[in-house]
């Protein structure tokens, strides 16, 4: 079964299964609320009999005009209660039939059929079987009986004969369990069909909106199921936009950005491809020439031909261990063995090594550590080699006849929590040609040449970005490439503070 039936057939007996309970309830309620008001009435009504049993009291100052007097205390109940809608007479008797006159000569189902009282009347007549019987009596103030009929297993609703403003008695009512005629009964048959009608008129409603419903909540699952099987195909040219503001609507956008990041990769892929396959080609039709140069005797077989053709091999080399670096820090091949490190003294030491290399290569190298200490948790193998191949780049690629290095720290107090002490920003900048804006959010990518001549001698291998940017990320830091102050090319690597 599909979610949306599911969604409407879940809704929809639910809803049955409450408002048929409601109904019920409130049936109870009704059924009880009324039986409790008749009870009431009928305690209303004899009210005025409470009155002639106290003068009965009165006389002898007890009850003894009373005791066993059950054809006396049911005349008192029959006379009050004649003419509405608790009369003995009218409500409990049922018509004869003709044929019948001698109670004797009645078939047995009327035979046995008795009043809904148990006090006997003036004709003496046997009383209904008891599931039909209402029963009256006279208690004294120790609720004893003294006339009428009072079955324990009843419950009673007891008025109190007061005379002199004390106690004397009660008069005991049967509670009734149902009410049988009457116009009340009409009031509740008419009750419980109305209620009826509202719970279906309800359930009608309840049927209209759930189906539309459950189709609002499930169309878009089907959009995002649909765009999820063409992402499979390959096929992630998808977008979803849903104009809700719900999850499903959160959903949308991350599918919209999982096909995005899945065609920016495969787009990588193919320029990887491509790049990887250009990278190996050259160095390998170079080597294949001079080779081939040197065995057609095109070119002598001498030291320096030969030096020639082992540069080639040392440039394919050189890009196979940039690759393999790459691909073991990728798969978590790449190791680290970090302790806790002084970053501005570790500068310092290796600034020294590095100043006649840059020298040499007609570059000032400058320092600007505006603090004293900063200490990092790191692998300082692995921080050498960041640098240098951010001096190399520098070197060979930039142009520059300045490099500045500077080292700031940020401990602003609003943003430290007990496990960040904050962080050092280290800016590596130089006054070069620069790389313009549209190349600077690639130059971490495999591969990737600003020149798109891909000149080995000035675009380089496009790899040694990308393994300082995995340094970087592995010491739980940040590495960018923006413009320079000084003109040329600024990378700002931020590491947290140990």
């Amino acid at each position: 079964m599909k979610i949306q039936n599911k969604l409407f057939v879940f809704l929809f007996s639910f809803s049955l299964i409450l408002v048929t309970v409601l109904v019920s309830l409130m049936q109870w309620s009704i059924d009880k609320g009324m039986i409790e008001y008749v009870i009431s009435k009928e305690v209303e009504t004899l009210k005025p009999v409470l009155s002639k049993l106290a003068d009965e009291y009165e006389i002898d100052n007890s009850w003894r005009s009373m005791v066993g007097k059950n054809h006396k205390f049911g005349q008192l109940i029959h006379q009050k209660l004649a003419g509405n809608d608790f009369e003995i007479e009218k409500n409990a008797r049922p018509p004869r039939k003709q044929g019948f006159k001698n109670p004797a000569h009645r078939p047995p189902h009327l035979a046995d059929r008795r009043p809904p009282t148990s006090l006997l009347d003036n004709n003496n007549r046997p009383p209904f079987p008891p599931q039909r019987e209402a029963h009256y009596a006279l208690l004294d103030s120790k609720e004893v009986l003294i006339a009428g009929s009072y079955p324990a297993k009843l419950e009673y609703t007891k008025t109190p004969i007061e005379l002199n403003n004390q106690v004397i008695g009660f008069v005991a009512i049967s509670k009734r369990n149902e009410l049988t005629q009457g116009y009340e009964v009409d009031f509740i048959e008419q009750q419980q069909k109305y209620l009826w009608l509202i719970a279906l008129i309800v359930m009608l409603l309840v049927a209209l909106l759930t189906l539309p419903l459950a189709r609002h909540i499930v169309e878009p699952i089907k959009l995002i199921t649909r765009g999820m099987h063409k992402l499979t195909q390959g096929d992630y040219q998808q977008s979803i936009d849903l104009k809700r503001q719900d999850e499903l609507s959160e959903l949308s956008r991350d599918f919209n950005e999982l096909a995005l990041t899945l065609t920016k990769n495969e787009s990588a892929r193919k320029r990887w491809l491509a790049n990887i396959s250009h990278e190996l080609r050259t160095p390998v039709a170079i080597l294949r020439g001079e080779l081939e140069a040197m065995l057609d005797k095109v070119r002598p077989l001498t030291l320096s031909n030969i030096a020639s053709a082992h540069d080639e091999v040392k440039h394919l080399q050189r890009l196979i261990d940039d690759l393999n670096q790459l691909t073991s820090a990728d798969i978590g091949g790449m190791g680290y063995r970090k302790h806790a490190e002084e970053l501005v003294s570790l500068i310092q030491n290796e600034s020294t090594k590095y100043r006649g290399y840059l020298a040499d290569a007609g570059i000032t190298l400058l320092l600007d550590l505006a603090v004293d200490e900063a200490n990092i948790y790191a692998d300082k193998t692995r921080l050498y080699q960041l640098f240098e191949n951010i001096i190399n780049n520098c070197i060979k690629y930039s142009g520059a006849s300045e490099l500045k290095v500077s080292l700031t720290v940020d401990k602003t107090v609003e943003q430290l929590t007990e496990n960040d002490k904050g962080t050092v920003t280290l800016t590596i900048e130089d006054n070069g040609i620069g790389v313009d804006e549209a190349h600077l959010a690639h130059l971490f990518e495999y591969l990737y040449r600003v020149e798109d001549s891909r000149n080995r001698e000035t675009g380089g291998f496009g790899l040694g970005l990308s393994i300082c940017q995995h340094i970087v990320i592995a010491h739980q830091g940040k590495i960018n490439a923006t413009a320079s102050s000084l003109g040329g090319l600024a990378l700002i690597i931020t590491l947290p503070l140990a």
